[in-house]
C-alpha cells in the first residue's frame, strides 16, 4: 500500500481536497458539470433539497436530491488545464483514503455528464439546438502528459483528422476518446449527435480574428468538412476532450451535452442564449434523474 505525499495530494484542514474543497461525503455518484460557477444554483434550483453546499475559488459544489435521486452539480471553470484539477480531485474523493493517503483496492466508477455551450461547425445544426458528443477531439495537449491509447477506430479516426486539418508539428498533437455507451443511449430524442474539437483558447484556437493574424487560417473549414465514416464534426468548445479522456484513463463514464449559442458557419448569435442553456437543464435533468 502505497502513501500518496501531502505534496501530491492537498487535505485540507477540514479534511475536503484542497481545489473543489470537498469532502468524499459531500460529493454525490452522479455529477454534473458546469462551466460558470452561476450556473450551479440555476442547476440546483430543480433540486427537491440541496444538501451541501461549497465553494473555493471558482469551483463551487451543490450537492441534493430530485427524489431519491442524489446529484452533485459542480463548476469547472473555462478549459482543460480546470478540467485536470476537476476529474483527478472528483477521483480522489471517492478511490483514494484519505486517513491512509492510499488507492482503495475496490474503485468506485462516477456518473460525470458535462451541461455546456458551444459552437456549431455545420449549417444543419442551428442555434439554440442540443449536441450530444460522440467523441472528444482535444487540440489542447492536456492527455499527452498521461499515459494514454486509443482503440483502432479512434486511431484512425485521428489520423484522417490530422491529415486534414495539419494540427500537428508546431501544435500539440490531438489526441481523442470516446463517449460512455452507457450514457449516451439515454441523450438521443432531440439531440444532435457528432465529434467535438475542444480547444485551448476561445480566440485564435477556435479561427477567431480580432487584431491577431492566425497561423491555422483554414481550420474552421477543414472542421466543417471533415468526416470520417459516419462521424462528422458538430461543434467545438473548451472541455470535452479533456472530460473525455480523463474520465476514460480514470474508469468513470462521462457525457458532454452542449447547447449551441452560436453557428460559426451562418455567424448566428443566439438571441436568447440563457434560455437554451435552461432548456437543456431541464431536459438533462429530467433523463438524469431516472437512471
Amino acid at each position: 500500500m502505497q502513501r500518496i505525499a501531502e505534496s501530491e495530494l492537498i487535505i485540507n484542514n477540514r479534511g475536503a481536497i484542497y481545489h473543489l474543497d470537498l469532502r468524499p461525503e459531500e460529493l454525490a455518484n452522479t455529477i454534473i458539470t458546469v462551466g460558470d460557477p452561476d450556473r450551479v444554483a440555476t442547476v440546483s434550483k430543480h433540486f427537491d433539497k440541496v444538501e451541501t453546499k461549497s465553494q473555493h475559488r471558482e469551483f463551487v459544489t451543490h450537492t441534493g436530491y430530485i427524489g431519491k435521486k442524489r446529484i452533485s452539480v459542480l463548476s469547472t471553470g473555462i478549459g482543460t488545464d480546470n478540467i485536470d484539477i476537476v476529474l483527478n480531485e472528483l477521483d480522489a474523493l471517492v478511490n483514494i483514503d484519505f486517513e491512509t493517503r492510499s488507492v482503495k483496492q475496490n474503485l468506485s466508477q462516477l456518473d460525470i455528464i458535462r451541461i455546456g455551450t458551444a459552437g456549431s461547425l455545420q449549417s444543419s445544426i442551428p442555434v439554440d439546438s442540443f449536441v450530444v458528443s460522440t467523441h472528444g477531439v482535444g487540440i489542447d495537449n492536456l492527455l499527452n502528459f498521461y499515459r494514454h491509447e486509443e482503440n483502432e477506430e479512434e486511431k484512425q479516426l485521428l489520423h484522417s483528422f490530422v491529415t486534414l486539418t495539419q494540427l500537428h508539428n508546431r501544435f500539440s498533437y490531438p489526441y481523442i476518446n470516446t463517449a460512455s455507451a452507457s450514457l449516451i443511449k439515454h441523450f438521443v430524442e432531440g439531440y444532435h449527435h457528432g465529434i467535438t474539437v475542444t480547444c485551448p483558447g476561445f480566440y485564435g484556437p477556435q479561427g477567431r480574428i480580432l487584431r491577431l493574424g492566425l497561423s491555422n487560417p483554414n481550420l474552421i473549414d477543414r472542421l466543417t468538412q471533415f468526416s470520417f465514416g459516419n462521424h462528422r464534426i458538430t461543434n467545438f468548445e473548451m472541455e470535452t476532450a479533456g472530460i473525455y479522456g480523463m474520465g476514460k484513463l480514470l474508469g468513470h463514464h462521462c457525457l458532454s451535452i452542449s447547447a449551441i449559442v452560436t453557428n460559426r458557419i451562418t455567424k448566428q448569435f443566439s438571441k436568447d442564449g440563457n434560455g437554451v442553456v435552461e432548456r437543456l437543464i431541464e431536459k438533462t435533468l429530467g433523463i438524469v434523474s431516472s437512471l
